[in-house]
């Protein structure tokens, strides 16, 4: 091998954002801090960090996972069919491997929540400009969990919550009144259009929603995920024919819940099958 000299090469910083989505009041939310730091103090923005010297990268975006939501990762993965890599940046960015900062210990997950999600890499966002500090790679990452309460805050960041997408990236007041609507921080709208279209088409030919659903829900229930996911209204008995119908999406767990109102509905619990043939197609709107 010809000599390789590292310093002839300009140093920069790998980081892992998350876009972590999950279904509150039938409405499709995703989790977002408010940075404490520049650049974009006091501006919302997708929960991240930088990767530490001794992680790959499935590591250590299972790690931000647990230490923002007390979460744990069910599967770190390359999804395929992962969208075109875009410009972005990240909550917290990494500083250059020739002199890379003191990283303290990550926290342990909040013993209030210790609940599985569902993990995978999303893309890649290589902008030269996406930072204003410096050179920043980042890998995003998708998480998908079901119902999940309010959130606590870590790393460099004042409060975390959840919001509406469509508030979101439509840079409306997710806040109910209180928050003046901005965009969000550096490039995330960005990131978090393509985790949302990812888990959108996603479900559409495998069993991916059952990872908003709890282990065992009602058809119904894995409706309303549907509907909050794609944002459109499905026919009960329509979507009822096809869940029940598809080979393996669904399992009876032999149990009834009133949980919904009304007479006992029938409860399930995801099936074997990754992929779903037929496939649950988008209806156009």
């Amino acid at each position: 091998m010809s000599p390789y000299d590292p310093s002839a090469f300009p140093p920069f910083a790998v980081t892992v954002d998350l876009a972590v989505l999950t279904v509150r009041r039938h409405a499709l939310c995703a989790l977002v801090v408010r940075r404490g730091e520049p650049p974009f103090q006091g501006r919302w923005a997708l929960p991240g960090g930088f990767v530490r010297k001794d992680e790959d990268l499935a590591t250590a975006a299972a790690r931000e996972l647990a230490e923002e939501t007390g979460l744990i990762a069910l599967s770190t993965r390359t999804a395929p069919s992962a969208p075109a890599a875009h410009p972005a940046t990240t909550t917290g960015a990494a500083a250059p491997s020739a002199a890379a900062p003191t990283v303290p210990p990550a926290p342990a997950p909040p013993a209030a929540l210790g609940k599985g999600a569902h993990l995978e890499q999303l893309a890649t966002y290589g902008d030269p400009a996406r930072d204003p500090r410096m050179r920043v790679v980042s890998v995003a990452h998708l998480a998908l969990a079901p119902d999940l309460p309010a959130p606590r805050a870590g790393g460099d960041a004042h409060s975390a919550r959840w919001a509406p997408v469509e508030a979101l990236l439509g840079h409306e007041d997710a806040f109910g009144g209180d928050e003046e609507a901005a965009p969000l921080a550096f490039d995330h709208a960005q990131i978090l259009a393509d985790g949302v279209e990812r888990a959108r088409s996603k479900i559409e030919y495998s069993s991916l929603a059952t990872a908003f659903c709890p282990p065992e829900f009602t058809v119904g229930e894995l409706r309303r995920v549907y509907e909050a996911v794609w944002g459109v209204a499905l026919d009960p008995r329509n979507f009822h024919r096809k869940v029940t119908g598809t080979p393996g999406f669904l399992v009876p767990s032999g149990g009834t819940t009133t949980r919904q109102g009304g007479r006992p509905a029938q409860l399930f619990r995801a099936g074997g099958a990754t992929v779903l043939n037929p496939p649950m197609l988008r209806p156009e709107v």
